[in-house]
């Protein structure tokens, strides 16, 4: 299982509703969801089969309007 933590943009849980959607929709064995009232509007996605590209969500996340990036410790 692979986690992934995303610092958004994201700031209106009806976005976060139509992106999880979009999400859940073009990365079928990925489950995600949004942290909103994390200063950073965190967003977790978890990989349970396969790899989690970070990259290829980042272009996907941006391309429906979107910033993120990776979280770092």
């Amino acid at each position: 299982m692979m986690v992934e933590v995303f610092k958004t943009n994201v700031n209106k849980r009806r976005q976060a509703s139509m992106l999880l959607d979009a999400i859940h929709k073009a990365f079928g064995n990925h489950k995600a969801n949004f942290d909103l009232d994390d200063c950073d509007r965190i967003l977790r996605v978890q990989c349970d089969s396969g790899t989690l590209c970070a990259k290829s969500l980042i272009s996907f996340l941006n391309d429906l309007g979107c910033r993120a990036e990776v979280l770092t410790d």
